[in-house]
This record gives C-alpha cells, sequence and structure tokens, in this order.
C-alpha cells in the first residue's frame, strides 16, 4: 500500500559539490560587488589592489615554454598605478573575463593537482610594487 505522506531526505550531509564546479575553483574568485582584487602572492602576502587603479592586462604565450615544456602554457600581466601582476597557468581567458567586468575577486596560486580538473589553472602568482609612483 502507498502513502501520501512526502519522502524525506534524512542525510544530515548536504549534497557534495562538483570539484570541476567554477565557482569552487581555489585559483580565482568572482563577484559582482567587488571594488577590490584581492592577490595572493606566491610567498603568501595578501595585496587589495583598487580597480580604481587598473589600466590594463595582457594575456599572451608564456615564453618560458621554449626553454622548459613542463611550464604553464599561459602569461597574464595585470597592471596597476602602483603594482604589476603576473599571473601563470592554464586556461586564464576566464580570469581575463571576470577581470575586465571588474568582478575578479581574488587570484591565488593552486596545487598542480588542480590542473586537470578545473578550466582554468593558475600555478604562480608574483606581484611587484612600483615605488616610482609611491
Amino acid at each position: 500500500m502507498k502513502s501520501n505522506q512526502p519522502i524525506m531526505n534524512t542525510n544530515e550531509n548536504p549534497p557534495a559539490i562538483s570539484a570541476s564546479s567554477p565557482r569552487d575553483n581555489p585559483c580565482f574568485g568572482s563577484d559582482t560587488q567587488t571594488a577590490a582584487l584581492d592577490v595572493i602572492a606566491d610567498d603568501g602576502i595578501s595585496y587589495l589592489l583598487p580597480y580604481a587603479q587598473f589600466l590594463f592586462a595582457e594575456r599572451i604565450s608564456n615564453p618560458a615554454l621554449e626553454k622548459e615544456p613542463d611550464a604553464p602554457p599561459e602569461k597574464m600581466l595585470i597592471r596597476f598605478a602602483l603594482a604589476e601582476v603576473v599571473v601563470l597557468g592554464s586556461g586564464l581567458k576566464s580570469v581575463e573575463r571576470d577581470l575586465q567586468k571588474y568582478e575578479l575577486k581574488f587570484l591565488k596560486s593552486a596545487d598542480r593537482r588542480y590542473a586537470a580538473t578545473f578550466n582554468t589553472h593558475i600555478a604562480a602568482v608574483t606581484i611587484t610594487i612600483t615605488k616610482e609612483n609611491l
């Protein structure tokens, strides 16, 4: 005999989010209410760079590929009035697209094992503060 009672899920654990979901990428995040980009450099220091000082970005093939076949395939330069950020990785078009809309919330490198899981992987992040403008 069928019951008319709704079946309840009694599982205490919420459903797992897919590891390949772009919103769970440990390398970068997006937010439409972002006023500054949080750059977490490879040395662990976090820098908040205001979008009001954003100048330009350039995404190219990584020149290091000629000498190092295992080098990340792409290089991206993000220039602010007082800082220059260099990002090495793959699938950086997504980062470029969010940056273009001022929606890129943070950038940081992640372990190489994430490269196969996500379309975008950031292998290295370095920042140079341009002191001549201080």
